[in-house]
């Protein structure tokens, strides 16, 4: 039996029980066309393009357990669960199809006017090995506004592995912008795959956060669909990985539609034995004139055992377009090291003080204040291998 029919094998087996608990026709009828889907496609393998980088039955073959009597369905307008679950998500992909199967934790809002702050927090701790698969679901009102920060979180000094699957969808009406957040302080006994998709309404603007600070595994996949004119997105992500950690970021971002923008920019600090990743693609359709797309990633491999792929892509279908793309892959720099050094700060010090300015851009380039302040004290503490413990927090001290 092979890993996918062991999930579907658990999700049938236990299928009664957790229709039962969800209560909402919606999400279990995707429940059983994701495992048909699941059936059909299998779990990603290292062939196709899209996962080239990360081996997801390493991650997926571990033993969790998967507690079916918790299971939390939050949605504040049900309807739209009816109308929009399911919409934007590529069922297609096996990670999204495995998640949709046996999501436990559903969460849904309406925007509608203007929402400043919202916040979704995993925190992952538990005397077992677990599994846990959270389904996120936001759809905007035109003419809507929101901030939502998505925090992922495991105990710094728990035994257990924890596995965490994340499927976000975002639609987005006429004239709404969006400040999503993505931070991931998980150990270096969790995995995690969290696969967002966005389709985005004419004059929009959406600016996609994503921190991946720790974790053993790591994979995001952001999808953006730009349907109507006029709309602008903002990619931006920051990655410190260090030890065995690997961590896989892969974007696409679709010009389905004249007069948009995108905006892309991916940093990288790998150091010890780590393995970092980094695939965007920017398709710009036959049709979508007067395209503005520019791709950066960034990378330091700050030991010699480190590892950084790198793979920006264009595919472009329209001649009335300013495309660029471009990444670069190096150490720190030796000439400012020999100088901070001979003034006196040492050579530890002189290597995190740059390393701290280079993911400066990314944080930043943030609207919130007072999260931009978050991440430059625990990006500062993550570079000196301290781990950060919020101060209103019980579990870590």
């Amino acid at each position: 039996m092979n890993t996918e029919q062991e999930y579907i094998q658990i999700y049938q087996n236990n299928a009664s029980s957790i229709h039962e608990k969800t209560a909402n026709a919606s999400i279990n009828a995707m429940r059983e066309f994701a495992c048909q889907s699941l059936m059909m496609c299998g779990l990603p393998t290292r062939r196709m393009e899209r996962y080239k980088y990360t081996d997801v039955s390493d991650a997926l073959s571990y033993n969790y357990g998967i507690d079916f009597n918790h299971i939390e369905v939050n949605a504040d307008d049900p309807q739209i669960v009816a109308n929009y679950y399911g919409t934007v998500a590529d069922i297609t992909d096996g990670i999204t199809a495995m998640n949709t199967m046996l999501v436990q934790d559903f969460t849904a809002y309406h925007i509608k006017g203007q929402v400043p702050s919202l916040t979704i927090s995993n925190h992952l701790r538990g005397a077992i090995d677990q599994m846990r698969n959270r389904r996120v679901l936001i759809v905007m009102d035109s003419n809507s506004e929101a901030a939502l920060r998505i925090v992922d979180a495991a105990v710094e000094q728990s035994s257990s592995s924890f596995l965490t699957t994340q499927v976000i969808e975002i639609i987005m009406g006429d004239n709404s912008h969006l400040d999503l957040y993505e931070l991931s302080e998980l150990n270096d006994r969790c995995s995690r795959f969290c696969n967002v998709y966005i389709r985005v309404g004419r004059n929009c603007t959406v600016r996609h956060n994503n921190i991946c600070l720790t974790g053993k595994m790591n994979r995001s996949m952001v999808n953006v669909s730009l349907c109507g004119e006029g709309s602008e997105v903002w990619l931006n992500g920051l990655v410190v990985a260090d030890g065995e950690q690997h961590t896989d970021v892969n974007t696409h971002i679709d010009h389905q539609v004249p007069n948009c923008q995108s905006h892309e920019l991916y940093k990288y600090i790998v150091d010890d034995k780590a393995v970092g990743a980094f695939a965007g693609k920017i398709l710009v359709r036959e049709g979508a004139q007067n395209t503005v797309s520019n791709e950066v990633n960034q990378n330091i491999c700050a030991s010699n055992d480190a590892r950084m792929y790198a793979q920006p892509m264009l595919e472009i279908y329209a001649d009335d377009v300013r495309c660029s793309h471009g990444s670069t892959v190096g150490k720190l720099d030796e000439t400012a090291l020999f100088y901070m050094r001979q003034r006196g700060i040492p050579l530890a010090q002189a290597r995190i003080l740059l390393m701290q300015a280079f993911a400066a851009e990314v944080i930043d380039s943030m609207k919130s204040t007072s999260l931009r302040d978050r991440l430059h004290l625990i990006t500062a503490k993550r570079l000196r291998g301290v781990a950060n413990k919020c101060n209103d927090c019980e579990i870590c001290k």
